[in-house]
């Protein structure tokens, strides 16, 4: 599939399920099953419980979809 024809949405992770599916509820206030890139598993990239990430669906299927990105809130810094 072409990465032309692919949405991405930001969302939160709600809920991790067994088998590497994890709930993620959309900027529209959606819920998805999702699963993590091949790309982020090769690195390590582990997804926790409120984590930021970007969700890219397929047009075809929109209940499913791949976590592509997480973001990571740094603590402030204290002087």
């Amino acid at each position: 599939m072409d990465n032309q024809n692919k949405i991405l949405l930001g969302g939160i992770v709600r809920k991790i399920q067994g088998g590497g599916v994890v709930m993620v509820e959309l900027e529209n206030n959606t819920t998805i099953a999702c699963h993590v890139s091949g790309k982020m598993k090769k690195y390590n990239v582990h997804v926790i419980l409120g984590d930021k990430v970007d969700v890219e669906i397929s047009p075809y299927d929109l209940t499913k979809g791949r976590i592509i990105k997480r973001y990571i809130e740094k603590p402030p810094v204290s002087e």
